[in-house]
């Protein structure tokens, strides 16, 4: 009895674990699909990361650069059409 229950133990342990494998080894069109899908997705990813920190690097640079050249300028205009000690006609 006790012999009996333990080969229906076991073949039940070895039909589940050869069932289990078939179901996970999937390496057909499907599989390939998904794969082609998640690695698109990453690309994506990675793409918009890049262009994201080329955006904050331009914008920082343009303002560093705005700031310098007023800095730069101020206090040097000598335009006198800019002033305001003209009397008005």
């Amino acid at each position: 009895m006790r012999i009996r229950m333990l080969k229906m133990v076991m073949m039940a342990v070895v039909l589940g674990v050869c069932c289990g494998a078939f179901a996970q080894n999937d390496t057909g069109a499907k599989r390939d699909m998904k794969d082609a899908g998640h690695e698109t997705s990453d690309a994506a990813k990675d793409t918009g990361r890049g262009v994201k920190q080329g955006t904050k690097k331009a914008y920082h640079k343009t303002k560093r650069g705005t700031k310098k050249a007023a800095h730069k300028v101020e206090g040097k205009s000598t335009d006198s059409r800019d002033s305001d000690s003209r009397p008005r006609q």
